[in-house]
């Protein structure tokens, strides 16, 4: 059988592509429910630190997994979902920095989107002594300036986009 239709160039798919509605993810997906949360993301935090993995990898496979796993529920559905990603405390990791940074993104993400922060959070022996995600000293100060409360309060500093994925 021979293709009979049109082939679109590149800028016409992303012409297409912008100009189509989002699709309704609750919907197509909202059956799914809670698949993965940050509690899973500290047990694989744990297991790559000892591997010796180092703390950005951790970063990128705990932390900014958790903030996947939040997304996607929250698109699938609502707040609600979003907010079970956290319901389950995480365990210690090996690291004082992983540990205060999991209670860091829980209140960062529950006080941004209004549900309540989970009690885990709240505890004093998730904190640590400056630690700063950005490896280069060049971005120290963008992330004494820009870092959110819930991670600056418990001495971890970021910049504005160090959550954003893309």
């Amino acid at each position: 059988m021979a293709f009979k239709g049109s082939v679109l160039s590149v800028g016409e798919l992303v012409a297409r592509a912008q100009a189509a509605s989002e699709p309704d993810w609750g919907v197509l997906y909202g059956h799914v429910g809670l698949r993965n949360d940050a509690a899973d993301a500290a047990q694989d935090c744990a297991r790559l630190l000892s591997a010796g993995e180092s703390l950005n990898t951790c970063w990128r496979f705990g932390i900014l997994q958790s903030v996947d796993y939040y997304d996607s529920c929250v698109r699938r559905g609502g707040v609600a979902l979003g907010a079970q990603v956290f319901r389950r405390e995480p365990v210690p990791t090996g690291s004082t920095q992983l540990d205060a940074a999991f209670a860091a993104l829980a209140e960062h993400l529950a006080v941004r989107d209004s549900w309540p922060v989970p009690p885990w959070a709240a505890s004093t022996a998730r904190r640590t002594d400056r630690w700063y995600v950005a490896q280069s000293p060049a971005f120290y100060a963008e992330a004494d300036q820009q870092s959110p409360p819930a991670f600056r309060s418990r001495g971890i500093y970021i910049s504005a986009n160090a959550l954003d994925r893309a």
